[in-house]
């Protein structure tokens, strides 16, 4: 039996100091000149943890464009309802990508896009060049780029032991959708954090009821303008069916669809460029200079060996679980906590 196919991990930079910052809020930590570090200190937290499960060969953070955005110009009111950030959180996203370069992380923040659009380049070029990857992100915007060897770490409320790895039969049973049916679900749906409202009606049952009746957005309409509209009605009932059908609904789901689609082609270092290991010199005293102490956390991403204890101050690796779907009386489906576990 041959070797798996080498692994590149890819993770969003912005979704993780976010999430990073309000689980650390309440410790607060500071570096010797008073500076907030505590989501840095996380961020690195999540590298290190997903390295030591995942094992991967190389490794990329990508970041948000904090200057421009492409997809702001194409739309004012993408993500325009979204309230100012603390200070210490603008401080912390602003100076990631710099900690992690001295510490010899591959960063990349391309002009005027955005985080998802590394993941969605650094997967296509793993794919080109016979990689697998995997995407870690605590937005589902990720899930659109699943493919036989492509897969998304999703972080989600409690850390990384949380976590959801989620490949294409995972998304299907999550869903109830394909990877490449996922973003005219989303658009259907539309997405309250990016201010991106969806069709009326429409929740995530409405919408995977539609398209698996019709596979895409675009098959439905060409069933009303084919005079066939009865056949959408059966799919999502009379109410759905008449908001789908509404003047302006097909400019919204086009809007939505566009500014969803996340580019393939920016510039992406070559595999060789972002192997791992990592200088562990380099990285301590990268962290240490920001007064950001680990120690046996880091050995997967430096070619260490596992300790065999760690420090009290240090989550332990966790043994991740099968994902479960729990289903109550509302007929809802969440994940339990653990992992679909594919490696």
């Amino acid at each position: 039996m041959s070797p798996p196919a080498p692994l590149l991990l890819v993770l969003d930079g912005n979704s993780l100091v976010h999430r990073a910052y309000h689980a650390g809020a309440v410790d607060g930590l500071l570096d010797a000149a008073g500076r907030p570090v505590w989501a840095l200190r996380g961020l690195v937290g999540y590298i290190a943890r997903a390295a030591a499960y995942l094992r991967p060969d190389a490794l990329i953070v990508g970041f948000d464009c904090p200057d421009e955005s492409a997809r702001r110009a194409d739309h004012a009111g993408y993500k325009a309802h979204r309230p100012e950030k603390s200070p210490d959180l603008v401080e912390q996203i602003a100076g990631a990508p710099g900690l992690l370069t001295a510490a010899g992380v591959r960063t990349l923040v391309p002009p005027a896009w955005e985080a998802d659009d590394v993941l969605a380049s650094a997967a296509a070029h793993a794919r080109r060049h016979g990689w697998r990857s995997v995407l870690m992100t605590s937005d589902r915007d990720a899930f659109a780029l699943i493919d036989e060897t492509t897969t998304v770490l999703r972080v989600r409320n409690g850390g990384f032991g949380e976590a959801v790895l989620v490949d294409a039969a995972g998304l299907s049973e999550l869903c109830g959708v394909e990877p490449w049916q996922y973003r005219d679900f989303a658009a259907l749906r539309g997405d309250p954090s990016d201010n991106l409202p969806g069709v009326r009606g429409f929740g995530a049952a409405t919408a995977a009821r539609l398209l698996a009746a019709f596979g895409t957005v675009d098959g439905a309409w060409a069933a009303l303008e084919a005079g066939e509209a009865h056949l959408v009605r059966e799919a999502v009932g009379e109410r759905a069916a008449e908001q789908f059908a509404a003047p302006g609904v097909r400019e919204v789901v086009e809007r939505n669809r566009r500014l969803m689609r996340m580019r393939t082609d920016l510039a992406v270092p070559g595999l060789d460029e972002v192997r791992l290991p990592l200088s562990l010199p380099v990285l301590r005293r990268a962290l240490r200079g920001r007064g950001i102490n680990l120690g046996p956390s880091l050995w997967a991403l430096t070619g260490g060996i596992p300790p065999q204890r760690e420090p009290r101050d240090e989550d332990p690796i966790p043994q991740l679980r099968p994902w479960v779907i729990r289903r109550g009386m509302t007929g809802r489906r969440d994940p339990t906590p653990g992992q679909l576990s594919l490696f």
